[in-house]
């Protein structure tokens, strides 16, 4: 994906806030993101590659009365990278229009500059959070993702920005970089999807010096890491099933283990079963047995691949 440069609702820079007024913002807003965060699916429209506007509509309000605490739109479960950028801004626009929880909106790009300007439409939407990950496709360097970062938090005068590491996506940020750009200052937190609980435990550690929001990107260690000090999850099962995740997270917040156990058990259940498909592939078709539209899967299935997600479609609908 090329530049981002000829968005047609593109925001004039002189429009957004100065400098001082957004870093203020930003320490303001540090722990804006806890609790269950549902990373939402984007349905697209018939022909497979454009989003569902009033499907994603539908989807939001769905996940606002289920009572998630926010919703992070535009990451990997998303699927960002199959939209273009008008495609990408415009969601956001509506989706913070329509919530009733906080937006944390995914602006990831392959280009630094791609990523400024998703970033000042999601600020001037209202999005709560900018959501980055590294730039992707090509394998970067440590050093180079610092860069990459610095140079955006310098250039974004807007919403809090937090780290994204889904290290099988793209370049995986180490723990030593995670902690050098937590640390100053510019940045509100990380999301860290790697799934690896030595990482998590080694940014617990930093965050006694430095303090920032910690939220977990992998479904499979939430429970503990929650109970480990965790501020969060950004969960894709909870885009399908938030009454699971709730449940979950509130069995922590009470201490009660037996009911952590029973919960965590059928959430890895869950997993287990969606491990032969993409993930959103697997969200979505769980989403359809509830009766959302989610569209056509942007990448044609074997079909081997189709008899699975029917078995899956089955299990699920009992399941539940």
């Amino acid at each position: 994906m090329a530049s981002c440069a000829p968005i047609a609702n593109r925001r004039k820079l002189a429009e957004l806030p100065t400098p001082e007024i957004m870093l203020r913002s930003r320490g303001e807003m540090m722990h804006s993101f806890s609790g269950v965060i549902a990373a939402a699916v984007t349905p697209y429209g018939k022909r497979g590659d454009d989003p569902d506007i009033g499907a994603t509509l539908e989807l939001i309000d769905f996940l606002c009365a289920a009572g998630v605490q926010g919703i992070a739109l535009l990451g990997s479960t998303g699927e960002f990278v199959n939209l273009n950028c008008d495609d990408r801004v415009r969601l956001v626009y509506l989706a913070v229009k329509r919530s009733r929880v906080p937006v944390l909106a995914g602006v990831s790009h392959s280009t630094l500059d791609g990523a400024l300007a998703l970033g000042r439409e999601a600020s001037a939407a209202g999005a709560a959070g900018l959501l980055l990950m590294p730039p992707y496709f090509f394998r970067y360097r440590q050093p180079e993702i610092r860069e990459f970062y610095m140079k955006f938090a310098e250039m974004s005068h807007g919403a809090p920005i937090y780290l994204y590491n889904i290290p099988p996506f793209t370049s995986g940020i180490s723990t030593q970089t995670a902690a050098h750009l937590l640390s100053t200052g510019r940045f509100a937190g990380i999301k860290d999807s790697s799934g690896d609980w030595d990482n998590f435990q080694a940014l617990s550690r930093c965050r006694q010096e430095h303090p920032y929001t910690l939220l977990i990107g992998h479904d499979a260690i939430f429970a503990r890491a929650r109970r480990a000090g965790a501020d969060g999850v950004v969960s894709g099962v909870a885009c399908a099933m938030p009454e699971l995740l709730l449940s979950l997270d509130r069995a922590i917040a009470q201490n009660d283990e037996a009911e952590t156990q029973r919960l965590d058990a059928r959430l890895h259940q869950f997993l287990e079963r969606i491990e032969l498909f993409p993930t959103p592939v697997a969200i979505k078709a769980a989403l359809a047995v509830r009766g959302f539209k989610t569209g056509p899967p942007p990448v044609p299935l074997a079909p081997e691949t189709q008899t699975a997600l029917e078995e899956f479609r089955a299990w699920f609908k009992t399941w539940l």
